[in-house]
This record gives C-alpha cells, structure tokens and sequence, in this order.
C-alpha cells in the first residue's frame, strides 16, 4: 500500500465522502460546479496516468476493487499521498457505481482531480509558433479532438474563448486520451479583442471559414508565417463575424464530392497537419 493513500470500501450513494462523484451525467450542473469547486474528473487508467505525470494531484478515487492491483502501483510511482495528504480510495460494487455516478464504471479508475490553474496567456505562448484558438466550441468530443490532433501534429498550444466548453470536462478528458494535461492552454479573454494580443505577440492571425476571399489552405501552408495563430469555430455556425474580421487571413480547405466542409474536429486535423512547422 502506498504510503499516504487509504482505501476504504463504500457503499452507500449518499456517502459525504462522494460528494465529487455525484451527478456526472448532469452536464449542465458540472460545467458549473467543477470549475467553481476546484475540480476536475480524470476518467480511466490512461487519463489518470497522464495526470500524474502532468503534476496534478487526486483529491479522492472511486473504483472497483478488480482495478486496486492496477491503480495502487500507479499511485507509488508518482509518489501520491508521500507528502502526508492522505488520498482516499474509495472502493465499490458495481450496483452501488452506477447508482453513485449514473453510469456503467467500466475504464477503470475515476479520479476527482484538483483543477490546476490557468496559466497567464505569455506562458502558454512562450516559444510557441503554432497555435490553434477555439472559438465558442461547445462539442465537448470535439474540443477533446482538436486537443488529441493538436498534440499529434506539432500544436504548441491551445486557447479557448470565454464561451467555450471546458477542456478538462471529463468527456473532453477522456476524448483527448489526457492530451489535454500535455497542451498548454488558457482562456483567451476579452474575445474578440484578444486578437490583438496575439499580434502583439507577434503571431499572424488566419481564420478557418468558408468566405469568398478565402484562400486555399495548400496556399498558406506553402509560405506560412513563422508564427501562426489558427482560429477554429463553433459547430453549425463556424466563425463569427468579429473573428474573420479580426483575422489577417482567412482560409479554406479544398473540398471535393460537393462537400463544403468538415467537423470542427477533422478540420483541425487537416489545417493543424498541413500548417505543421517544418524543419530545415
């Protein structure tokens, strides 16, 4: 047993001690919560491990006692609880996880982790050449998708607007398989006005929408700036109007089959490939 962390076994929903865990399936009630409490929720072996390795630190785990061999291991090596802080691990049967959570447990561990915070907008910039800015992006999945691509395809870091769904929510967690914890992001506000801050920066700003000036994305990836803000969009509406405005460039990916564009998420994937840095 590690030091520091102790398990127990629960059995009742209405436990005190599970207070973090309840009303997952609640989205509208944990977008609110989670930030204003100082929590986020780390979903399955993999997201946990990603976590620890980030520097982020559990306030409590809830499990089935099958993952104990699998998660106490896990806990040593990143040396949980060996400050003094005892770690609870809470332990259940799989009736009283469904009734706990409201759903069927079954990736394992489930990690209330506490929210580190924003860093400042230069830190997240420092050295950074490509970044990518989502705009108003509500799709949990997908803000957990463009965070996945970008730290597969050579992003440097991510930022968000004011009205845009939650990185460390936990569908969007666990979509990013934890790339969320190894991206740097923050919150870029006041928006729209926060393009400027970017420029200043020395970042050219290029918009991802369907315009008629647009250019082609084979174009600007041709002779691409050497630091370079993408903005990406909403689901359904894409772009406001303020954010084009804003821009340096707009730009478009070629499409074919009478198709005019893509998901958020899968048009990331092809922006953030083909404005990659290359290497001389």
């Amino acid at each position: 047993m590690p030091a520091g962390v102790v398990v127990d076994r629960v059995e009742d929903p209405a436990d005190p001690r599970l207070g973090d865990y309840t009303g997952l399936t609640d989205v509208a009630l944990r977008r609110r919560r989670e930030p204003a409490e100082g929590l986020y929720m780390a979903e399955s072996h993999t997201v946990l491990e990603r976590a620890l390795e980030a520097g982020h630190r559990p306030r409590s785990l809830l499990l089935a006692s099958r993952w104990l061999p699998d998660v106490l291991p896990l806990l040593a090596r990143h040396g949980v609880g060996a400050d003094g802080t005892p770690v609870p691990v809470h332990v259940a049967d799989e009736p009283a996880l469904r009734a706990i959570t409201g759903f069927h447990l079954h990736r394992g561990a489930l990690a209330a982790m506490q929210r580190p915070a924003l860093p400042a907008l230069d830190d997240v910039l420092a050295g950074a050449r490509r970044v990518a800015v989502l705009e108003d992006v509500v799709d949990h999945t997908n803000v957990g998708a463009v965070f996945r691509s970008a730290a597969a395809l050579g992003v440097d870091a991510v930022l968000v607007t004011p009205r845009c769904a939650d990185p460390l929510y936990r569908r969007s967690v666990r979509v990013s398989m934890g790339t969320v914890f190894q991206v740097p992001w923050t919150r870029l506000d006041p928006w729209p006005g926060g393009l400027d801050l970017l420029r200043e920066r020395g970042f050219a700003v290029a918009a991802l929408a369907l315009a008629e000036d647009a250019v082609s994305l084979d174009d600007l990836a041709a002779d691409p700036p050497e630091r370079l803000a993408l903005l990406l969009g909403t689901e359904g509406d894409g772009l406001s109007r303020a954010a084009v405005a804003g821009s340096d460039v707009v730009a478009r990916i070629p499409m074919a089959g009478g198709v005019d564009s893509l998901n958020v998420a899968a048009a990331s994937a092809v922006a953030f490939w083909a404005l990659r840095p290359r290497t001389s």
